[in-house]
């Protein structure tokens, strides 16, 4: 294993909080019940989420009101690393990793850069790609752009959609930040800090690798 594709939102950087108080102040906005909706959006992408919720509305107009507040948030919200993020980025060789996220570029190097992680030179987002998370194009992207076989990526994700993802992509998906193992993944554990050890043993430098 050489490479690690890592999921952003609920793998390493905690914005359950944020997420739920961006969709509240979304539902109010249309006079939507915010528990309801917040229940949907964890389930489908936003614009599934709209059909469901607000089907009166145009999807455009809700979905440009939802990027005004998660860009407010982005810059107003308060946003923590999961303990063990940065000790293992850190510790990754910069060339053997990258993210693959539903969210935008810009939103995630705020946060990065707010959590003090380092950010790596692939970022796969939701702007990258035609099809998102559960089809296995954002995850075959970022292997591409990082020179890489699918067979040789480690995926490191939380949620159901991320995991089928990088299942259908060919590659080793380990699930992390959840009490029980999402269905599909070949190893779980309950927090990304008691992953640590084990993705940093099985990833090699890939520029050290091509000289042998």
């Amino acid at each position: 294993m050489k490479y690690v594709l890592f999921d952003v939102d609920g793998t390493l950087i905690d914005a359950v909080s944020n997420q739920r108080r961006v969709w509240a102040t979304w539902a109010v906005r249309y006079g939507l019940d915010a528990d309801e909706v917040y229940q949907v959006a964890l389930r489908t992408r936003p614009m599934e989420t709209f059909a469901q919720v607000a089907a009166d509305r145009d999807p455009s107009e809700c979905l440009a009101l939802l990027h005004e507040l998660e860009d407010e948030d982005v810059r107003s919200g308060v946003y923590a690393a999961f303990d063990g993020a940065s000790e293992l980025l850190h510790g990754l060789p910069p060339a053997a990793w990258a993210l693959v996220t539903s969210n935008y570029e810009h939103r995630v190097r705020d946060r990065f850069l707010r959590t003090g992680l380092p950010v790596p030179e692939v970022i796969v987002d939701a702007a990258s790609v035609a099809e998102g998370k559960p089809s296995p194009v954002p995850y075959l992207q970022a292997a591409a752009r990082l020179g890489a076989e699918p067979r040789d990526c480690l995926v490191i994700e939380d949620a159901p959609s991320g995991v089928r993802s990088g299942l259908r992509a060919g590659m080793t998906v380990w699930g992390v930040n959840s009490p029980a193992a999402v269905e599909g993944v070949h190893r779980h554990f309950a927090g990304l800090r008691e992953a640590v050890p084990h993705i940093l043993e099985c990833v090699s430098d890939p520029r050290e690798t091509a000289t042998v």
